[in-house]
């Protein structure tokens, strides 16, 4: 949803039929290009997301909404309508709203919306241009393509948590997966890119296309250079803590007060850390002036660096650090984040309309375009919010057509 600015997607209509994360995440990035998103939810359910909370947002006079902090964080500047898509009548919504649209995402179980008449091959016949994304955990073919997932399962099926955690045979040694669902908003990620691809391609060709999404095609791609150490040595990557397997040093450090992340990742950067820490020596010798070396012989130079560090506390060592360009810093809660200078500068906390009638918090989004910026409308919608809206004004139904509906519960 746009506020009046040129946007770099404000020609772009898009139907969502997606819940959760991976699927929102995707059409928010979208919507906050500039594309008009229509998000369709259950009636009287809405997104599951909603209820995943505590904490809500709160109306003005301090009454917990449907709206959670996990709904809200994937689904700003949408238009909310309920449709049943179960009923012959809602199928109909559906493909009348496919007719002008540009782009459908959707992340129902493999099959689930063809029983409904609204696969790709169903859409494709009444508009050939329509972009069609399937988000699903597995894909849509294969021996798992039929079974649910969530974020947790394919974090520990795509080798992540096998690399995340304590290492092995230490305290707390149980592998552990990321602070956030991290396969949703990748795999979110890579929809929005594939896209935008789909949308390039038909401006070409003048022909819309499928897109198959995998949470765990996804989630086993970013393992990157880890898989490749793997298919490289024939060694299995193990948890390292904070350490990295391919550059040293590159992890958290103890100071004499708190804690710093170093990120040494060159020669150059290396000589002016050992110089800023009073070890110079370690630069020169041989066993750790390359990189290479230094991963080999990790053991014996980690602790010679853990004692030089306890010299100062941290909020001494990062400047010290920072003034030769030594890649480092604090580790932050996220009070501390929204604190940081940094962070403020950049504009990365939003307050956004609701139409509770208060300001939600948001996050801004990332991209940052010199012609075309991004262009914030409101926060998530509330469920059904927009249902007159887009009904009776974009489908044209009648008053009456609208309250059968909804006696119906087709809205």
């Amino acid at each position: 949803m746009t506020t009046g600015k040129l946007t770099a997607l404000g020609h772009i209509k898009v139907l969502d039929l997606t819940r959760i994360l991976a699927g929102p995440w995707a059409t928010q990035n979208l919507a906050d290009l500039g594309a008009e998103v229509i998000k369709i939810e259950r009636p009287r359910v809405g997104d599951d997301t909603r209820t995943w909370g505590p904490p809500f947002l709160k109306d003005a006079e301090g009454r917990e909404t449907r709206d959670s902090s996990y709904f809200l964080s994937a689904n700003r500047g949408k238009r909310s309508v309920t449709v049943d898509l179960a009923t012959a009548e809602g199928q109909e919504i559906i493909r009348r709203l496919a007719r002008e649209a540009d782009v459908v995402v959707e992340n129902y179980k493999v099959g689930t919306l063809a029983r409904y008449g609204l696969a790709y091959e169903d859409l494709a016949k009444i508009n050939p241009r329509i972009v069609y994304c399937s988000v699903t955990g597995f894909g849509q073919d294969g021996p798992y393509a039929p079974l649910p997932g969530y974020d947790f399962v394919f974090q520990g099926m795509g080798g992540l948590m096998s690399i995340t955690g304590q290492p092995e045979g230490t305290p707390g040694d149980e592998p552990m997966k990321s602070g956030i669902a991290i396969s949703d908003i990748l795999t979110g990620m890579y929809a929005t890119t594939a896209i935008l691809a789909a949308l390039e391609h038909r401006n070409v060709s003048g022909r819309g296309q499928y897109i198959d999404m995998s949470l765990l095609d996804c989630i086993v791609t970013i393992n990157s250079y880890q898989a490749i150490n793997y298919l490289l040595s024939g060694r299995i990557p193990q948890r390292m803590g904070n350490a990295h397997s391919n550059m040293v040093p590159y992890q958290v450090f103890r100071c004499r007060e708190g804690s710093i992340i170093i990120a040494v990742g060159n020669d150059g950067q290396y000589a002016a850390f050992c110089k800023a820490i009073g070890c110079e020596h370690l630069a020169t010798d041989p066993l750790y002036a390359t990189g290479p070396n230094r991963n080999r012989n990790r053991q014996q130079l980690i602790p010679l660096i853990a004692e030089a560090m306890l010299a100062k506390s941290m909020e001494e060592w990062v400047p010290l650090l920072e003034a030769v360009n030594v890649p480092c810093g604090p580790i932050y809660n996220m009070k501390q984040v929204f604190e940081d200078p940094q962070v403020r500068h950049r504009g990365l906390q939003l307050s956004l309309e609701h139409g509770a009638g208060v300001q939600a918090p948001s996050l801004a989004n990332p991209i940052r375009l010199s012609e075309t910026p991004i262009s914030y409308g409101r926060s998530a919608p509330l469920l059904g919010e927009h249902n007159q809206e887009v009904l009776q004004g974009r489908l044209g139904l009648s008053e009456s057509e609208l309250e059968a509906l909804q006696a119906k519960g087709v809205i």
